[in-house]
């Protein structure tokens, strides 16, 4: 059966050119980077030289970026990192309702212990008000924390004019920019931001290994404790390997950007058209042109989403209802809801993420194989069919 791959925004294939930059330090230069002896620097040689490559394809400095083992690390070790640096300046958090669950659940936390988080809704195609962030933020608010593109519709934030509007109230700005790179320029001293977190595993590096930008100055407390690794800011042995994987990933996601994105778009556009062609009363989720454009969000009334999922896995299509760390869950999409989307409906969600490997056929039997499977989901349900 062939198979087809839908679901990048959950994660990529590792490409190969990363897993041949780091062979050498999974074989040969294996030391801990953190021993004194020639084996160990030859490794802290490579974490270094990544680190270095890594700054100049995001415009920041070396010693602004701290490793880490992905981005819901990076972003608990800012939220909850600032929250105990600047807790004698206050304790008052503003973030959106559409964030990532690496973002919301650390912020429940601390609700549980004293701090106040004011989340801020979005409009229909998923925007975050400016000047909602402006009336939201207090004398003691010490951070604010918007994604600049969201995982489930694509909406890509005004990341620069949200980090200004922080500013001119003195107060930190944290993008999440996992689902941005790869897919649009990001670059860090343009965008303005005060700490930035990535994933390579988002963009065809390997999992388990990502990043946190700081800005000089910004503070936080570190999120692990027991070591003097990532300049007393990250205790633990760095994965040497996996850094030199997502530098190398990072560098071909930033110089071949613009190939990718058009042959993306052109497919994804191929797709968006065929899904309102061939499927009846479907609703595209979000803005249709300004998102990251690989994410394409539907809702098919009176098919239940995880169904659709699963039939579809059975022709061999990979497509998901939302974000992977939700997996399993019975409640709808939170960023549909937050959309105003009625809770019936989004539970009939599917998300398609393209990427770079798929091709033309790949929309052709998605679009041959999806619509029967909506006619007979709709069949079995009452509700949809008394509707009509």
């Amino acid at each position: 059966m062939r198979r087809i791959y839908f679901d990048h925004n959950s994660t990529t294939p590792l490409d190969p050119r990363a897993l041949e930059a780091m062979t050498p330090y999974l074989l040969e230069f294996y030391g801990n980077a953190s021993s004194v002896h020639s084996v160990g620097q030859s490794a802290r040689a490579g974490l270094e030289r990544s680190r270095e490559q890594m700054a100049g394809l995001l415009n920041c400095r070396p010693d602004e970026l701290y490793f880490t083992s992905g981005a819901t690390e990076s972003d608990n070790t800012v939220v909850k990192g600032v929250a105990d640096a600047l807790a004698h300046k206050g304790k008052h958090i503003v973030t959106s309702k559409i964030e990532h669950h690496a973002i919301l659940e650390p912020c429940e936390h601390l609700s549980r212990h004293g701090y106040d988080i004011t989340y801020l809704g979005v409009d229909r195609l998923g925007y975050v008000n400016p000047e909602e962030l402006r009336g939201a933020i207090r004398d003691d608010t010490i951070l604010v924390s918007i994604m600049q593109a969201n995982n489930e519709v694509g909406t890509i934030q005004d990341t620069k004019k949200l980090g200004r509007i922080a500013h001119d109230k003195n107060v930190l700005f944290h993008a999440d920019s996992v689902q941005a790179l790869g897919k649009i320029p990001v670059d860090i001293k343009d965008l303005g931001v005060d700490f930035l977190s990535g994933s390579a595993h988002k963009f065809y590096g390997p999992k388990g290994c990502g990043f946190l930008f700081a800005k000089t100055g910004a503070r936080f407390t570190p999120f692990a404790h027991g070591g003097a690794h990532e300049r007393n800011k990250r205790a633990g042995t760095e994965n040497v390997a996996g850094v030199v994987g997502m530098a190398k990933a990072l560098e071909l996601a930033v110089t071949e950007l613009g190939k990718n994105q058009t042959h993306i778009s052109t497919l994804a556009k191929q797709l968006f058209d065929g899904l309102l062609q061939a499927v009846p009363d479907s609703h595209f989720q979000g803005d249709p042109e300004y998102r990251i454009v690989n994410t394409l969000f539907f809702t098919f009334p009176g098919a239940e989403g995880e169904a659709t999922i699963l039939s579809m896995d059975m022709k061999g299509i990979a497509v998901s209802s939302g974000s992977a760390c939700t997996s399993g869950a019975v409640e709808p999409s939170h960023v549909l809801l937050a959309m105003g989307v009625r809770p019936e409906e989004a539970q009939t969600a599917v998300r398609f993420s393209l990427g770079k490997g798929n091709t033309n056929d790949d929309i052709d039997y998605t679009l041959e194989v999806l619509p029967p499977i909506i006619e007979r989901l709709r069949m079995m349900s009452p509700i949809y069919a008394q509707s009509k």
